[in-house]
């Protein structure tokens, strides 16, 4: 994509083949890296899973009992299992690998005349790179042409103090180290291995976060699940060895409650569902930096958002001048005016010579407009005080051949009347003048000029004898949907707070034409600073719009807020974002305007800049979390009537005491595991999703209110199956036909209890207007197996089960669909107590 600044006359840069030329003799600038196999890797990790351990041992003693028919079965499980287990980790690692692609670094260069953004892994030696403030330096090289350019070399030395390059000075620049200030234009001499850090050996690691809450508390379970499952598989091995002295056939019993007890599908699920989640957003044009984020994204209760361009345009459009000799206010038609035109032009003056602030970019584009002599060409810049400050201000020394000098700086209005020889009731009347055009919503700059002879320019800028001008605003409106993006935040129980670098009377009469409530306490960075941490926490709970915010402050204002345990988003686009992004729970920065600091600092990159997409991943986030929540309850609630149908008739002594075998518990296994991971991960988002408080981040569904329903749910599931197990015994019924009816209770249950988890709080017959093809079609391909298996002899022989009749079916339908329904029940009491809109 082409960039629209301005490129300096000598520079051109490479054309089409040049680019593919020096590709082919110096390589792509990739640092070498050790070839993986994926598949290998995958391979490797699968046959440490202990289902498919327990599998592969189930099969091995089948064989050597002689039952080769129950073997082969197990081994086209087996089989089957591997699939979906490839198929799962193929879907997580192919959403990773699109998120790494998208997130991978842009690099700005110059080619064919002009600036493209392109993948930093195709930049080429002899490519003009365009590097400013912000930005990572992606190559070796030297300047070329540079406005008020330093950088930060730590990575390389060790050293945290900037260096200032010019193409006249200290001009080399490397890979890895970070721009601090200012623009360059440099020619890349070294790419990938062949750069200083390459050379050192330096790569680029990815860094592995912490496990989150509810990472940590899935392991857990799932641990304790597994010591549990060895401890009985021993017991029962231990006990039916004694029993019966057959050590295959009691080892046979033993794996059997094992594979039972053992939820393999949790970790499955949360991974798969993290990843597709990330995947989604994406397609949202929301760049996911770690996954993990996914997870705090449904927690958020406060969001932290800049002012310019995230919620005005950013279109920085001159709107008024003000000249304080005359106390005059020039609007667009009278810009022609001496005293209005020189006061645009010394703001010009005061700009970047090849200017990146949208503000700067319109002072040239109407100096060239006003005057019809271009001095541009004639002066160049002999001096310069970057911006520096608080608040902040700027200075450039012009000088032409003839030793004519322009002096000129701009900046926040109280910095540049700080620094003016002004009388009292002078500096009132600007002020006044500058809180009047605040109050409007503009952007007021202060602009002065000096006169300084000789080479001896003094060590700071405000040293400098300036004469004040006048004012110069500017007028950036808000975003059209911000007001609807604010009012769904609010909805949705989350917290809106502006922190901004600008001043407080322009950032209010901005939030309140763009909504945010509570928009007429203000307080500014410094006032902030100077509160202890109970005060700090006050203020950040009352106020709602803070100005003058520098990166110490915004990085205070956010750890205030975290240990009032508030969940944290932050959006960001600048340098001095970057340590209050990195101090979010969910760091945020802008994809268009964003610097690549804080695209590193951020968890979520917002691709198009617009504040509308946190209020998609906010959704998406109790989406995935809700979902999970479901898939984990699910397994919960159908494993404990799996575990209890396999060790009840065997603890108890019941008449068919081996009710199931490896190959039951297996089939219910295949059935479960995509129901969880593939029925609930695209099942679709609840309506009352965003009109409910955030959850608390440190709760999670695996507490005891929670796991407790689950427990109940699987208890009465247990109670239905083994209710028909019992009937059917006093029946007089053989086992193969009292192994049918138990088993087709559970798979009854089983399609009931998916359709009735699908909401805590709706019924499933209103979620079943969710549509969900999937579910649709697991169920649907439930029935059929479990039709084939009782009604196919064959089939019916290897399970050692008989066809039902039709009162066998209505028993078993009633059955597993009384131990289901009852928690009906319970969620229409809980709507008539709790209602939503």
């Amino acid at each position: 994509m082409a960039d629209q600044r301005n490129i300096p006359d000598h520079i051109k840069g490479l054309d089409d083949a040049a680019v593919l030329e020096s590709r082919q003799q110096n390589g792509p600038n990739e640092y070498a890296t050790a070839g993986k196999s994926k598949w290998l890797e995958i391979l490797l990790e699968l046959l440490s899973e202990p289902m498919l351990i327990l599998l592969i041992a189930v099969t091995i003693i089948y064989f050597m009992l002689g039952e080769t028919s129950e073997a082969y079965f197990m081994l086209a499980a087996i089989v089957l299992v591997s699939g979906i287990s490839f198929y799962q980790e193929g879907r997580s690692n192919k959403a990773l690998a699109a998120l790494k692609k998208i997130n991978q670094p842009l690099s700005l260069v110059v080619r064919n005349g002009k600036i493209i953004s392109i993948p930093t892994a195709e930049i080429v030696v002899g490519d003009v790179m365009v590097v400013e403030e912000g930005n990572t330096i992606n190559a070796d090289g030297y300047v070329l042409h540079a406005n008020d350019f330093s950088v930060n070399e730590s990575a390389l030395t060790g050293e945290a103090y900037t260096v200032f390059k010019s193409a006249d000075g200290d001009k080399q620049l490397f890979s890895g180290t970070l721009v601090a200030s200012g623009l360059a234009f440099a020619q890349v001499e070294q790419v990938g291995a062949q750069t200083k850090i390459g050379q050192l050996g330096t790569a680029i690691l990815t860094i592995k976060d912490e496990p989150t809450l509810l990472q940590k508390q899935i392991n857990a379970f799932v641990k304790g699940m597994a010591i549990i499952g060895v401890a009985v598989f021993l017991a029962v091995w231990g006990y039916n060895f004694y029993q019966s002295g057959s050590l295959m056939d009691s080892l046979l019993k033993g794996l059997t409650l094992a594979m039972s007890i053992l939820p393999e599908e949790i970790p499955v699920a949360f991974t798969t569902f993290m990843a597709l989640g990330a995947r989604r957003l994406m397609q949202l044009g929301i760049i996911v930096k770690k996954v993990r984020t996914v997870e705090a994204l449904g927690s958020a209760t406060v969001i932290c958002t800049d002012k310019t361009g995230t919620i005005t345009e950013n279109s920085m459009q001159l709107h008024d001048v003000y000249a304080a000799e005359n106390n005059t206010l020039y609007d667009s038609k009278n810009w022609e005016n001496d005293t209005a035109k020189a006061i645009i032009n010394m703001s010009m003056w005061a700009s970047e010579p090849v200017p990146f602030d949208p503000m700067e970019k319109t002072l040239h584009h109407i100096y060239g407009q006003l005057n019809k002599q271009d001095l541009r060409t004639e002066f160049s810049i002999v001096h310069e005080y970057p911006l520096g400050g608080t608040p902040p201000m700027m200075t450039h020394i012009f000088e032409d051949k003839s030793g004519n000098r322009i002096i000129a700086a701009k900046g926040a209005p109280e910095a540049i009347l700080a620094v003016s020889r002004l009388s009292d009731e002078m500096k009132k009347q600007i002020s006044d003048q500058q809180l009047e055009l605040s109050n409007q919503g503009y952007r007021v700059l202060g602009v002065a000029t000096a006169d300084f002879q000789g080479y001896d320019y003094p060590a700071q800028q405000q040293e400098l004898p300036f004469t004040f001008m006048g004012l110069i605003t500017f007028y950036d409106p808000p975003k059209a949907n911000i007001k609807e993006v604010f009012d769904k935040f609010y909805d949705a129980g989350i917290v809106v707070k502006i922190i901004t670098g600008d001043n407080s009377a322009t950032t209010r009469a901005i939030a309140q034409q763009a909504g945010l409530r509570n928009a007429d306490a203000t307080i500014n960075g410094s006032e902030l600073m100077k509160l202890d941490e109970q005060g700090r926490q006050q203020q950040m709970e009352s106020v709602n719009i803070f100005t003058r915010m520098y990166p110490e402050a915004k990085l205070a204002a956010i750890n205030a807020l975290k240990a009032d345990n508030e969940i944290v988003a932050m959006t960001g686009d600048g340098v001095n974002d970057g340590p209050a992004l990195k101090a979010a729970h969910i760091g945020i920065a802008m994809g268009r305007k964003g610097t690549e600091i804080a695209k590193q600092a951020a968890a979520l990159i917002l691709s198009n800049d617009d504040l509308s997409g946190m209020v998609d991943a906010v959704a998406m986030g109790r989406r995935i979390y809700n979902n999970i929540r479901r898939a984990v309850l699910y397994i919960v609630a159908i494993h404990i009537p799996i575990i209890l149908t396999v060790s009840l008739p065997l603890f108890l002594g019941w008449l068919y005491p081996n009710i199931f075998t490896p190959m039951h518990v297996i089939f219910l296994e295949l059935v479960m595991g995509p129901t969880c991971s593939v029925v609930y991960e695209n099942e679709p988002m609840e309506k009352n999703t965003m009109k409910v408080p955030p959850r608390p981040m440190n709760e999670t569904f695996l507490s005891f209110a929670e796991m407790g329903r689950s427990i109940l749910q699987g208890l009465i599931i247990t109670a239905g199956v083994l209710g028909v197990y019992q009937w059917a015994v006093s029946q007089g019924y053989s086992e193969p036909l009292t192994r049918s009816m138990v088993f087709t209770t559970l798979i009854i249950a089983n399609v009931f209890l998916t359709m009735v988890d699908r909401s805590a709080y709706y019924s499933f017959i209103t979620s079943m207007k969710n549509r969900n093809m999937l579910m649709v079609g697991v169920i649907s391909f439930t029935v059929v197996v479990t039709a084939i298996m009782l009604y196919v002899p064959a089939v019916a022989h290897l399970f050692d089960i008989d066809p039902l009749n039709s009162r066998h079916l209505l028993v078993c339908a009633g059955a597993g669909f009384l131990s289901v329904v009852w928690y009906e029940v319970v969620k229409f009491f809980k709507r008539q107590k709790q209602p939503l809109k």
